[in-house]
């Protein structure tokens, strides 16, 4: 039987500025699940496997972010395809049964943000980026891509990588260079996977009629690219929206109900930001 208190939490180093316990706690709130809580801790790689071996049965999941995706692989009774994709996880649930399951939903959170703003195929993309995130775009874009995707990199590794991604996912990865990367703008779809700032210099690029960008920051708000592709009146999702449709599922597997109430916790992500 489950105990009457449940607890879950998101994980990270740095974790302070994380927007999850306020999106698990709205669905909560939403749910009527009052004997549930959700916390963050600052945890490091190193600290994880005894963080872990803690967890008692009060404990429903966690939340994962960098940089224990990959970290918390081997301390699992075992993950889902889908984060066997990517080597990475940000989802545990601890079943009744006391084992510790990963997922990924960060990869169809991608797919329903994109769906949710009308993007269901499209018959190519332009990969700004070639780093974790990049590799879960392109496992999202494995669903809803027909052709190629163009990754606009800096350095033959992340090209290599990038290659290698493509190859275990099945996607039609084709590199070019980041001097090029204007001409990213011109996919019918393009997923922004690069630090703040990264991309500032090509919001003077968006075309006259662009496609729909996929920024996937979601704080400071708008980029500078973001903001550009609006003014063009380009279709945008962004990071909130991806934070906000992966943390959906999350509650859902954590919880057992469904479906989470996406609006509630969007509209309590959104003010979080405006009150920062």
């Amino acid at each position: 039987m489950s105990p009457a208190r449940r607890r879950a939490a998101v994980l990270g180093s740095p974790i302070e500025h994380s927007l999850s316990p306020v999106l698990h706690r709205a669905a909560y709130a939403e749910l009527g699940l009052d004997d549930w809580s959700y916390d963050r801790f600052e945890v490091d790689e190193a600290a994880l496997p005894g963080f872990v071996a803690e967890l008692d049965a009060s404990w429903a999941g966690l939340s994962l972010t960098m940089p224990l995706k990959r970290a918390i692989i081997p301390l699992l009774d075992g993950i889902s395809d889908t984060a066997a994709s990517v080597e990475a996880v940000n989802t545990v649930v601890l079943t009744e049964d006391g084992r510790r399951v990963g997922d990924n939903t960060d990869i169809p959170g991608m797919v329903s943000a994109l769906r949710e703003r009308g993007v269901d195929t499209v018959d190519s993309a332009a990969v700004l980026g070639a780093g974790a995130t990049a590799s879960s775009a392109l496992a999202a874009l494995s669903q809803l891509c027909s052709g190629p995707v163009t990754a606009y990199v800096r350095s033959a590794a992340r090209a290599d990588e990038m290659r290698g991604w493509g190859e275990r996912l099945g996607v039609d990865v084709r590199i070019a260079d980041w001097a090029e990367a204007a001409e990213a703008l011109h996919a019918p779809l393009v997923v922004a996977t690069t630090p703040a700032g990264t991309t500032d210099a090509l919001a003077a690029e968006v075309p006259e009629v662009p496609g729909t960008l996929f920024d996937v920051l979601y704080e400071p708000w708008p980029t500078a690219l973001a903001a550009a592709w609006a003014a063009r009146n380009g279709p945008v999702v962004g990071g909130l929206d991806l934070l906000v449709h992966q943390a959906v599922l999350q509650v859902e597997q954590m919880t057992g109900r469904s479906p989470a109430p996406l609006g509630a916790m969007r509209i309590a992500g959104e003010r979080a930001l405006e009150a920062r």
